[in-house]
């Protein structure tokens, strides 16, 4: 895969030749390229590294409320699926519920991940623990994958941000105690485009001079405190202006496409969500999140998912399609993910309730083998009874799929140090 300029750095070149080392000679001759005392080694993790990644770019779809197991992707025979019926794919062993009709004609491209469980039964927890792989804390916020993967691999794009979140809300963690220059761009309204990017009524000519007078008047501030936090403030400047200067900046602008593409996405938010995604991913953009909210069925539970799923259905679908078409799918990875799952029993409101014990998960692309269920939870979906995978583990799937470095240990301001994913193990066996 080709990777991008910054694996010119020293850390890099070290790593690199370390690996070359051990390649031609079985051994590394090189004492400082090893692993230091503070490294993962040093937490007890050595975890595998994925040494020929085809995962460039993560589209990364996340259900908001708790997406229902047993009414999407690992549908059940017995009296818990209500009134939901169950569908076949031209994959064995995979059925899924009648609400994903046309994700199932693409059951050869995805993989579905029935064993997934977590301790985290409320929303904001969940939601934290699945963006971060920790414990939601007073004291410190932690970067999410999008700004991992920029920190850890850079940009492949220098003008267009690393990250994208399409449709979040406040609550996301962003890139946490990172700096700014990994911040992904938060992004409302995918129709819209994206607001204040032009010069309006300042001429390129006096904007470049006012540019210039503000980097001035700040020097003397800047040159006596030096501090992180103050770079981090000129870096956004920086950063603002290089968009604003972009030639890849129309990839925000969704009335390039035919309006057939966008039909088949669906005309919703986000369906025109998860296409912007697939413009901003041709455009190296690295990580792009796409929410959908609406999960949280206490009440109704069957016409509720119903709706949320038509949504789905159709916008991801279009994405696998459109993706496969384009050659991009095998460097793309596509990711479907939710906090919790829905309980199997309904409530006086025929409604589900939280459930974070078992819940399903997809993945496709990126080098991940379609056609495949990882792990089973019981006849009922109470329990995970085979391929039990912990948020963390799933999160590091995703890290190895893009080659990311599972053990190299980032520092937090107040010199805690913290690693990818925290301790979890990716699951090889789906590549």
């Amino acid at each position: 895969m080709k990777r991008s300029s910054h694996f010119s750095s020293e850390l890099d070149r070290r790593a690199y030749l370390s690996l070359a080392a051990k390649g031609f000679l079985g051994v590394s001759i090189l004492p400082w390229a090893t692993p230091s005392p503070l490294g993962g080694a040093g937490l007890g993790l050595n975890r595998p590294f994925n040494y020929a990644p085809k995962a460039k770019n993560v589209i990364y779809l996340y259900m908001s409320g708790g997406m229902s197991h047993l009414d999407t992707l690992d549908p059940k025979s017995t009296e818990v699926r209500g009134p939901m019926e169950s569908i076949g794919t031209k994959t064995d062993g995979m059925m899924l519920a009648e609400t994903l009709p046309l994700v199932a004609n693409h059951s050869e491209k995805i993989a579905v991940i029935r064993g997934l469980t977590s301790t985290k039964g409320a929303h904001e927890q969940g939601n934290y623990f699945m963006h971060t792989s920790y414990d939601k804390r007073g004291t410190i916020v932690h970067p999410s994958m999008g700004s991992w993967v920029t920190r850890l691999d850079g940009r492949f794009n220098p003008t267009l941000p690393g990250a994208v979140v399409v449709g979040t809300g406040n609550a996301h963690p962003l890139s946490g105690f990172l700096s700014t220059q990994h911040q992904p761009l938060k992004v409302g309204s995918p129709g819209k485009g994206l607001a204040n990017c032009e010069h309006k009524g300042v001429t390129e000519e006096k904007f470049s001079r006012n540019l210039r007078l503000a980097q001035k008047l700040d020097q003397s501030f800047v040159e006596k405190y030096n501090l992180a936090s103050v770079r981090s403030y000129a870096d956004m400047y920086e950063d603002a202006v290089r968009l604003m200067r972009s030639k890849d900046l129309d990839a925000f602008d969704l009335s390039k496409e035919p309006q057939e593409v966008r039909t088949a996405y669906g005309r919703d938010t986000f369906g025109q969500g998860v296409l912007l995604a697939r413009r901003l991913v041709e455009k190296q953009v690295r990580f792009v999140e796409v929410q959908l909210g609406g999960w949280d069925t206490h009440n109704n539970n069957y016409e509720r998912i119903f709706e949320r799923c038509d949504i789905l259905d159709q916008a991801l679908s279009a994405l696998l399609d459109d993706l496969s078409k384009r050659g991009m799918l095998d460097e793309t990875l596509v990711v479907l993910a939710t906090e919790f799952g829905r309980t199997p029993d309904y409530n006086v409101n025929e409604g589900r309730d939280h459930y974070p014990k078992a819940f399903s998960c997809m993945l496709a692309g990126g080098g991940i083998r379609g056609g495949q269920v990882w792990g089973a939870t019981d006849p009922e979906g109470r329990e995970v009874v085979d391929g039990i995978t912990q948020i963390p583990d799933f999160n590091a799937t995703i890290a190895y799929a893009l080659g990311l470095p599972l053990d190299e240990i980032i520092f937090s301001p107040s010199r805690r140090p913290f690693t990818l994913a925290d301790k979890g193990q990716p699951l090889t066996q789906l590549f």
